[in-house]
């Protein structure tokens, strides 16, 4: 379903796009093709001097999952931002400790204080950093849209089920293209 449209008040949020994961195999996109298409709605945004927040994980959460293991140290430089997001001066930061980007993060606040209504959330991975930010977003009151091709995952058959499945009850989904075209109408 394409999207209807983008608020005057809007923010994009930009989910890991960090050194720790770049060198990740993601499907159905690339990590650089994924960059490059985040990297261009992180251009229409800052045009329209709307907020960018770019945020990054440096910690999991404590709680035991069927995949927990032992607590994991991040290597030095492992939560740092790939270009061009590392050199986004204006952009805003956030660092998440768990999947979803409102968890104990400022992000909310931030976002009531400039009057956001919607956020569009772009990153990797599909059904844990952007589906848990968008559902969290959701919850709390924003319109949501995802471009799902400035999205991937580890495994395409995640990226699909959440893209399919999942999304479509708590955003509009489209392409980047199609939220630059609606974000040029608005």
């Amino acid at each position: 379903m394409p999207v209807t449209a983008v608020d005057r008040d809007a923010a994009l949020i930009v989910i890991d796009l960090q050194k720790g994961l770049s060198g990740r195999d993601l499907a159905p996109h690339s990590f650089a093709d994924v960059v490059e298409r985040s990297a261009a709605l992180t251009d229409a945004f800052s045009a329209r001097g709307l907020p960018v927040v770019i945020v990054t994980v440096d910690a999991v959460p404590p709680g035991r999952t069927d995949l927990s293991g032992p607590p994991m140290e991040f290597p030095s430089g492992w939560s740092d931002s790939v270009a061009p997001f590392s050199d986004a001066p204006d952009a805003w930061r956030v660092t998440k400790r768990s999947p979803g980007a409102f968890t104990e993060t400022p992000l909310h606040r931030l976002l009531r204080e400039r009057g956001v209504t919607q956020v569009v959330v772009v990153g990797v991975s599909t059904s844990i950093g952007v589906e848990m930010t968008a559902r969290q977003a959701y919850e709390l009151g924003y319109n949501v849209t995802v471009a799902l091709d400035a999205c991937s995952d580890s495994e395409g058959a995640r990226h699909a089920y959440s893209a399919a499945s999942v999304l479509p009850k708590v955003a509009e989904t489209g392409s980047a293209a199609d939220v630059i075209a609606a974000l040029t109408r608005a």
